[in-house]
């Protein structure tokens, strides 16, 4: 049987996601890029952080409680 996260562990993992995506944003995100537009590192960093948050979200069991 496939054993998946809880909600407070998904809630976990979604909060650390958040301050990692927070503290990269601050050093290298949008308008910090070697672009002229500055967009270069914020939107790959936006869909790498799409990405994570939709695994996390996908593979939680959001009934279970641990």
């Amino acid at each position: 049987m496939e054993r998946r996260p809880g909600c407070l562990a998904g809630l976990l993992q979604l909060a650390f996601l958040n301050a990692i995506f927070d503290w990269l944003q601050d050093r290298f995100g949008f308008g910090r890029g070697c672009s002229c537009t500055g967009m270069g590192c914020g939107v790959i960093l936006l869909i790498l952080f799409l990405i994570l948050a939709c695994s996390i979200i996908g593979g939680t069991d959001w009934f279970r409680l641990f």
